[in-house]
C-alpha cells in the first residue's frame, strides 16, 4: 500500500511540474503588435471598433489558441456590449465563421479602468495605458484567412468619455483598423465583413498572442 502511495505521489508531482511548465511558457506574438508611443482615441459610445488581423501578416508561430489584448487610455468604465471575431477567406469580403470573444466568460463586460487590480498604473493615459487580456480563443489562426475583431461599445455616458489606445501613425504594426457608428458585432456567416472609411491603424487592439 505504501508503494502505491509513493507511485501516486510521484505521478501527481509529475503532473504538477508539467502544469507549472505550461503556465510558465511565455506568450508569443502571432503578429507584430502595437509598439512605441500611443495616442488616445476618445468618444466610443455607440461605435464599433473594427480591427483586422491579416493572414499575410502572421508570424511563423503555431498555436492552438489565440489571445487578444486591448488597451485603454482614458475614462472610468469601458462598457462593452459585444465582442466577436469574424473569419474570411484571405482578401475575401464574406464572413465564413463567427467566433465569440469574451472577458471573464462574458462577451459584454464592463471594465473598471480605475481599479488598480485591472489597471495597476493610475491614472490611465496614453503614456500609461491599461492593457486587458481577453479570454483565450480556441482558434489557430491561418495564413489562408483574414480575421476581423469587432468590439461594439454601448451607447452610454461612460463610453462618451472613454479613450482607447491607438498607435502613432509613424509606428510599425501589422494590425489595421477602422470604426463605424452602430453595432456591427452581430453579423452572420455569409454577410459582408464591416469596414469603415477611417482605416489606418487599430483601435483598442494592441496584441495578438499565443496565450
Amino acid at each position: 500500500m505504501k508503494s502505491f502511495y509513493c507511485i501516486a505521489a510521484s505521478i501527481l508531482l509529475t503532473f504538477v511540474m508539467i502544469a507549472q511548465g505550461m503556465a510558465a511558457t511565455p506568450p508569443m506574438n502571432l503578429v507584430i503588435g502595437v509598439q512605441g508611443p500611443l495616442i488616445s482615441s476618445p468618444g466610443w459610445e455607440n461605435y464599433s471598433a473594427i480591427n483586422v488581423i491579416s493572414g499575410s501578416s502572421l508570424l511563423p508561430v503555431t498555436s492552438t489558441t489565440t489571445v487578444l489584448y486591448i488597451g485603454f487610455t482614458g475614462g472610468t468604465f469601458a462598457d462593452i456590449n459585444n465582442m466577436v471575431l469574424y473569419t474570411t477567406k484571405r482578401a475575401g469580403g464574406k464572413i465564413t465563421a463567427v467566433t465569440p470573444v469574451k472577458l471573464g466568460g462574458i462577451a459584454n463586460p464592463s471594465i473598471n479602468l480605475t481599479d488598480k487590480a485591472v489597471c495597476p498604473t493610475q491614472p490611465v493615459s496614453a503614456v500609461n495605458p491599461c492593457v486587458v487580456r481577453l479570454d483565450p480563443i480556441a482558434l489557430s489562426l491561418s495564413p489562408l484567412s483574414d480575421y476581423y475583431f469587432v468590439t461594439y461599445f454601448t451607447n452610454d455616458t461612460n463610453n462618451y468619455s472613454l479613450g482607447v489606445a491607438a498607435p502613432q501613425l509613424s509606428m510599425k504594426t501589422s494590425l489595421n483598423g477602422s470604426y463605424l457608428t452602430g453595432d456591427y458585432s452581430r453579423l452572420t456567416v455569409g454577410k459582408s465583413v464591416p469596414w469603415g472609411s477611417s482605416g489606418g491603424y487599430p483601435y483598442s487592439l494592441m496584441f495578438v498572442m499565443t496565450n
